[in-house]
């Protein structure tokens, strides 16, 4: 099962540090699509304290349940004194070498031989409204 570090700030969420910005485009519904190939997601973030906590909670609350918070496995012992690097398979960072490249890009690189279609119609079903007529006629109902 590969793992993938990700980043919170300017990865996730627009890099609004120590507030949490908004979420960037296709960012967590790419992870949860991640997530149900069984990749295992990692955050990975310099936040700690209040600031990661809540952090945790903002992905929480966009749908996305991290297998591990600043560690390599849930069990792991560790202070968070201090912010060391994961042992991951993929990193997906900001601060890599030409920058974040965007969460659709993101998609086309692990799976480049696989449409994101399935992924954009998910996103855009969730999103569209039903037209004014349809939402006017079933008020009755």
């Amino acid at each position: 099962m590969l793992r993938i570090a990700v980043d919170f700030d300017g990865t996730l969420v627009e890099n609004e540090y120590p507030d949490i910005g908004k979420p960037k485009l296709f960012a967590f519904e790419t992870l949860k699509a991640l997530q149900e190939k069984g990749f295992r997601l990692i955050l990975w973030t310099v936040r700690s304290g209040k600031e990661l906590d809540d952090a945790v909670a903002f992905c929480r609350s966009n749908g996305i349940e991290f297998y591990a918070v600043n560690r390599n496995y849930p069990e792991e012992e560790w202070d968070g004194s201090i912010t060391r690097k994961i042992e991951a398979d993929i990193f997906i960072d900001d601060r890599n070498l030409g920058g974040f490249v965007e969460w659709g890009r993101v998609w086309q690189l692990l799976f480049p031989g696989e449409s994101d279609l399935e992924v954009e119609k998910q996103i855009v079903k969730r999103l569209r409204r039903p037209p004014f007529w349809k939402r006017w006629f079933s008020k009755g109902k």
